[in-house]
């Protein structure tokens, strides 16, 4: 109760200060005005302000700008209040944290508090939710609990894609960018009728580039590490033979070859976080092996029959995956590494995962509206993980010297339920509800121990559970352009198993984890050329689930905090003050504290290593009141996009982005080592576009003041760092037809 108050007490502070410091934004000095951005964040199409939670969302032209430069699904990081998005895997496998709420582990079972779901499929491994962006409607982020609707491991939020549809009109876009690195972009769309108002396809395709720009000093390979060849294409067939019938088929794939993260040995100074002198990213010495591939293909079909006052929604889906990643894991050479030499591989053979989703939805014009239906999960895991002898001269790959092995297969379902009434023509509540059931099978072998050590036979767990998940929601109209809301969602994460037994025998469980959520915030048009949205939240989870990676044996541990608080806001605001000037500003609070006396981790074993945190007589570090990894405090984003006509047929514009994160801890204990205090990129394009939208012609920069930052570590064998994306340059051609 102490909290919600705190939350409240908040909010009225800072709608006050909106009301305010806002109203001259509100001043109507032409006549273009802002659009309204429409969501499906309730699993239908509706206005942001008339969604009682905080959604975020990214489209249009801010979305092809910060997707201009080969980047991959990790560019949405802090480019929307309280979202982070980080990986020790490169281009795949990323890990989302919502509002603080995150998981640091690295395994290829790792199940994660932030949903990721695409064309309205939950994608839960980490290898799926590292599929490429490219021919996007728009993004949507939803910050909070959203167990009702989704209900997969949902108790952080979701990040939600939505792919451009076919269309009956014949369109379609090719976009070529070219940049620093022999970076290039090649990225395209077509799509239209093939028999008029009954059959409509849309074919999509993206091809990413990047020529290898790291020099290999151990041996003097110039050029030999950092590039990458990653393609990625949809196919989609809308199908309407009756005017209350649709079927939409969408088939995608993936094929990625190319570089693993390139680890960083002794990259940090002792007693600092500062990276050592005479750092360079474009040089690594390294002795063992780096190569990573990705396979992906899947399809999903969609059936959507109109009865008048019901809706019936069939979406069925059916992905598959496969990985191999290997990398240098101590990141230097053998002669510099403090306790052994470690190259090791991570390998996905096979991944099956098949998802069906039944609704029906009313379509009143009364008060009264509701949404039902049944979800079903299915997913079969192998995950394989190897041990490599590295070859000291770095001339081939080393043989094998240990290898285990993980399968994983869960089946759950649930049954949900919401609704909404309009109690009065100015108040509407809803809410919902939904059980899930779960069942997680696991087994865990080493047919061979690493550098010659026992082999361990099978060991088999299993847990079942079940959860009821619910919110409660109210928004209240104060005029046509102002609502304020306030919401109450209670959500889970099913149980989790940590089973990484190369380098140990224990495999340990993560039990359901809990967490009560409470919101209220406000939408507002302030007049047509501006808006903002304000979300004060505070939650409280139990038996959080958290992983304590690497530590002096390098092994993952499963451990359930006792007690997380969290707390904060988020804002964000859009101003267009002419025609031609149009910006955005986005900000976030988030104040994370484990709140657990006796919860303790094994710090790392690095040398020189300053551990912060009061240790046992073990040497385990306790981490009461730690906040948690990978949880900045502030975000700030910011875009401006500005224009100047060119006579009738165009216009010159410069559009720029600049996202901040403050500090960020990498592991559940604390050290002066494993943080780091900020990382700010921004991003500037510059351009000619025709008025009719034709053609576009536009020279673009990413991370242009070059910022150099740890996003992440690996504490085990030395101070072991990788860092951000470098400064990159180029030119792009943009042609819709």
């Amino acid at each position: 109760m102490v909290s919600l108050k705190r939350s409240l007490g908040m909010a009225v502070l800072l709608i006050t200060a909106l009301s305010f410091a806002v109203p001259v934004l509100a001043q109507d000095t032409a006549d273009k005005a802002l659009e309204e951005v429409l969501v499906t964040a309730q699993k239908k199409e509706q206005g942001l302000r008339e969604v009682p939670s905080s959604v975020a969302t990214l489209s249009d032209e801010k979305l092809d700008v910060i997707t201009s430069a080969g980047q991959d699904i990790r560019l949405l990081s802090s480019r929307v209040p309280s979202l982070h998005v980080e990986s020790s895997f490169g281009r795949t496998l990323p890990r989302f944290y919502i509002r603080g709420l995150g998981n640091t582990d690295f395994d290829l079972n790792a199940s994660q508090p932030v949903s990721l779901v695409y064309d309205g499929v939950v994608l839960e491994n980490p290898i799926l939710k590292g599929f490429p962006i490219f021919d996007m409607e728009r993004i949507e982020v939803l910050r909070g609990p959203q167990g009702t609707l989704f209900g997969r491991n949902t108790p952080a939020g979701i990040v939600k894609f939505e792919s451009r549809k076919p269309t009956w009109e014949q369109e379609g876009y090719a976009r070529y960018g070219y940049g620093t690195y022999n970076t290039m972009q090649f990225e395209g769309a077509y799509g239209g009728p093939v028999v008029e108002d009954k059959l409509a396809v849309r074919a999509s395709f993206l091809y990413q580039y990047r020529s290898d720009w790291v020099d290999n000093t151990f041996t003097g390979e110039k050029d030999a590490l950092g590039g990458y060849t990653d393609y990625a294409g949809r196919l989609q067939f809308l199908w309407t033979p009756a005017d209350d019938f649709s079927a939409l088929l969408n088939m995608h794939m993936r094929d990625l070859d190319g570089t693993a993260r390139l680890f960083r040995g002794n990259a940090i100074q002792p007693g600092t976080n500062e990276l050592v002198d005479g750092f360079e990213r474009d040089q690594i010495a390294i002795d063992g092996a780096n190569e990573q591939t990705v396979k992906e293909k899947g399809g999903v079909l969609t059936l959507n029959y109109d009865y008048g006052d019901y809706t019936l929604t069939s979406i069925s889906g059916l992905e598959s995956g496969e990985i191999y990643s290997r990398g240098d894991i101590d990141g230097t050479i053998a002669a510099d590494v403090p306790f052994f030499s470690s190259e090791s591989a991570d390998g996905i053979p096979d991944l099956t995962q098949l998802t069906e989703e039944i609704r029906i939805a009313s379509n009143y014009d009364g008060k009264f509206n509701f949404q039902t239906g049944f979800f079903y999960f299915d997913e079969d895991l192998e995950i394989d993980t190897f041990n490599y002898i590295t070859d000291v001269t770095g001339a081939t790959a080393g043989p094998q010297s240990g290898y285990a092995h993980q399968t994983q297969d869960t089946q759950a379902w649930a049954l949900f339920g919401t609704a909404e009434y309009d109690v009065t023509d100015a108040f509407k509540a809803s809410g919902g509800i939904r059980y899930s059931d779960e069942t997680k099978d696991f087994m865990a072998e080493r047919p061979e121990g690493p550098f010659g050590g026992p082999a361990l036979a099978p060991v088999l767990m299993s847990r079942a559970s079940d959860f009821i998940s619910w919110d409660v929601n109210g928004m209240y109209t104060i005029n046509d352009d102002v609502n304020v809301y306030g919401r109450v969602a209670k959500g889970f994460r099913a149980p989790s198993f940590q089973g990484r037994v190369l380098f140990g025998d224990d495999v340990t469980v993560g039990e359901t984890e809990k967490i009560i959520s409470y919101e209220v915030g406000t939408k507002a048009n302030l007049g047509q050329k501006a808006r903002a949205n304000l979300a004060i939240f505070d939650y409280i989870m139990n038996d959080q689930q958290l992983t304590a990676v690497g530590g002096e044996s390098n092994f993952n541990r499963m451990i359930n905090a006792d007690e997380t608080d969290g707390m904060g806001f988020e804002l964000e605001l859009e101003y267009l003050p002419t025609n031609q000037i149009f910006c955005t500003v986005g900000a976030s609070y988030n104040k994370t504290e484990i709140k657990d006396p006796g919860l303790g981790v094994a710090p790392g074993g690095a040398p020189g290593l300053t551990v912060l945190d009061p240790t046992d007589a073990d040497g385990i570090a306790l981490i009461d009141g730690n906040s948690l990894p990978n949880a900045p405090e502030w975000v700030f984003n910011a875009t401006l996009r500005a224009s100047m006509p060119m006579g009738d047929s165009g216009e010159v514009f410069l559009f720029t982005d600049w996202a901040y994160r403050s500090e960020v801890n990498f592991f559940l204990y604390e050290s002066e080592e494993f943080k780091e205090d900020n990382l700010v990129e921004g991003g500037v394009r510059v351009g000619y576009t025709t008025y009719d939208g034709k053609y576009e012609f536009a020279a673009f920069g990413r991370n242009i003041l070059d910022d150099l930052s740890l996003t992440g570590g690996i504490d085990f064998n030395n101070l072991t760092g990788f860092v951000n994306e470098p400064r990159t340059f180029g030119a792009e051609v943009r042609y819709n037809f």
